[in-house]
């Protein structure tokens, strides 16, 4: 099941005037960001302008565009992405974009809104990719929005973004190409490695818990059966029936270690560990880069830190 937008042709999809610039909503913005007393600034070097819905889509954006395009993120570093609200620095960051790049699949429920307020092209990166359904909660048989957690389906990201670079500069197309492969080549040996690594252990132990249902993708490109507390970011976060449930998985199946994400609270997990004797394992990252001076300042990082923290943990015995 591939994410699919309005009026999208090859992935790109363009708003009804596309191509004319809306400069009644780039003077909104500016007025409202001079009575909010927010400052606003955007390169003018020439170079194409990019905006992406967050961090993780945007480092990706950045390694294939090199230097030929400026790239800059909606939400900061650390931001919880699903029930983010656009301000207007945002509005005006997207107003003024040539394209703007969405993970789709239902993650950014804010984004239907904010991107009928411009009139750049949008494209949607999960577009090719088959969606894993979420299996519980509100959001039971929707798609699973988090495709970026595993290296094999990030690898499609990877060609949208190329194939939308040529699309919107042509006279960089082969730094795009080969920014592309590089990349690609290096996700590959993440995957590699955690698949070589997770072979490795007791059939037991193959088994991934977390907070959020997060890592579908990566469980099921990697061989691991899968539990976790809730499936989505939600204000009904770590339920006594989630707890009871993760609780029985990681019981019945041995798991030696769970895990819990950097952009939300772990107590519901530590509660689940204390009862079953597993250990609670360091913080994964998910939804979010950190800052340059924290452990995951690139995605590439995310990938090899969530990668060796989950072998580590699952190497352990109970």
């Amino acid at each position: 099941m591939a994410a699919t937008a309005r009026g999208t042709v090859f992935g790109v999809a363009k708003s009804r005037s596309a191509g004319i610039r809306n400069t009644s909503l780039v003077a909104a913005a500016f007025l409202l960001l001079s009575a909010c007393g927010t400052g606003f600034s955007q390169p003018d070097d020439g170079r194409k302008q990019v905006v992406t819905t967050f961090t993780v889509i945007a480092d990706m954006a950045r390694n294939v565009a090199g230097d030929a395009i400026a790239v800059e993120s909606i939400t900061k570093p650390g931001t919880e992405i699903h029930e983010y609200e656009p301000t207007p620095s945002d509005m005006l960051r997207a107003a003024k974009a040539d394209l703007v790049l969405d993970n789709g699949l239902g993650l950014e429920r804010w984004f239907d809104k904010f991107v009928q307020r411009s009139e750049a092209e949008h494209v949607t990166l999960t577009s090719g990719i088959e969606a894993i359904p979420i299996q519980g909660g509100e959001y039971r048989g929707k798609a699973n929005p988090h495709a970026w957690m595993s290296p094999r389906t990030a690898a499609v990201y990877v060609t949208n973004i190329r194939d939308a670079f040529i699309r919107l500069d042509p006279a960089h197309a082969e730094t795009f190409r080969a920014n592309a492969d590089a990349y690609l080549g290096r996700l590959d040996e993440i995957d590699r490695y955690l698949r070589e690594e997770l072979a490795a252990l007791p059939g037991e132990h193959r088994a991934l818990v977390t907070c959020e249902g997060a890592f579908s993708y990566l469980a099921r490109d990697a061989g691991l059966r899968e539990a976790y507390l809730w499936p989505v970011n939600s204000d009904s976060e770590g339920t006594p029936q989630q707890i009871k449930a993760t609780t029985e998985f990681v019981r019945e199946n041995g798991v030696p270690t769970v895990f819990c994400e950097s952009t939300v609270n772990d107590k519901a997990q530590q509660q689940v560990a204390r009862e079953t004797g597993a250990r609670l394992g360091d913080v994964l990252y998910v939804d979010s880069l950190s800052g340059p001076d924290g452990p995951v300042p690139t995605y590439l990082d995310l990938l090899r830190h969530d990668a060796e923290t989950i072998v580590a943990g699952l190497r352990g015995a109970r």
